[in-house]
């Protein structure tokens, strides 16, 4: 299904990869006009091929003085889609350090909430914003206290601005994915361990993974995660403010 965000203005943070980029690519092919897009990752960022305008700040989402320069270039934002965020150390709370836990809660929370501001200051009457949550912040899972954690902040973060836009009819929700085929698995132990075990076969590892997590036995990808996006920050989702839409394949239930 294609939404229209013909001559629409948008921001897209972690816009360099995933389902940010993905996001992107899918509001540039649907007609918006202009895409302010935050990573970073500089290189993949000014990488991407869009058939729209686009202003680049590679950054950290947790920096404000990004955030002011983006604000002092001004413009109205119609929608917006706060996607940043980083996994983080996975092991149980008695085995973090507080430096695992600030460096997740950093982007993942005080970025949202920079982006979040900046979005809210720069949206115009009616604009839609969407905020990337997780499964993982509606379901309790040992050893990712600080990704659960941060994910089940977005999710509060979105009703709350919900709330706080209605009287100007901008609308916010969440989306929680479950597993994605991103970039976000790579690196991580277990994963590393998992790809080995099917001899170096990612996609097998993949699989597995999601058949032994997933009622419906697959992961998202990106492509799916940015169409669903796109439905809360369209007009067909005109009266849905302040939800979670989780995207999981079951795995929450």
């Amino acid at each position: 299904m294609t939404y229209d965000f013909t001559g629409k203005r948008a921001l897209v943070t972690g816009a360099a990869s995933g389902i940010g980029a993905a996001t992107a690519q899918a509001l540039a092919a649907n007609g918006a006009a202009h895409l302010v897009l935050v990573d970073l990752d500089a290189e993949r960022l000014e990488a991407l091929d869009l058939p729209c305008e686009t202003s680049c700040h590679a950054g950290d989402v947790a920096d404000e003085a990004l955030w002011d320069a983006i604000e002092a270039e001004g413009g109205t934002l119609d929608v917006a889609f706060l996607n940043a965020g980083i996994a983080g150390t996975a092991a149980p709370f008695a085995e973090l350090s507080l430096d695992d836990w600030r460096k997740v809660m950093a982007v993942n929370l005080d970025g949202l909430f920079l982006s979040l501001r900046c979005a809210m200051r720069l949206a115009g009457d009616g604009a839609a914003i969407a905020l990337t949550a997780s499964s993982a912040g509606v379901k309790a899972e040992p050893g990712i206290g600080p990704y659960g954690a941060s994910k089940a902040g977005a999710v509060h973060m979105a009703k709350i601005a919900a709330k706080e836009g209605a009287p100007r009819r901008i609308r916010v929700n969440a989306i929680a994915p479950g597993g994605v085929d991103t970039a976000i698995w790579d690196g991580m132990p277990f994963f590393e361990d998992l790809v080995a075990r099917h001899e170096g076969d990612r996609a097998a590892a993949l699989l597995a993974m999601a058949e032994g997590m997933t009622p419906m036995g697959r992961f998202e990808s990106a492509q799916e995660i940015a169409a669903q996006v796109l439905f809360l920050l369209s007009d067909a989702s005109g009266t849905i403010t302040g939800t979670t839409l989780v995207s999981d394949g079951g795995y929450s239930l």
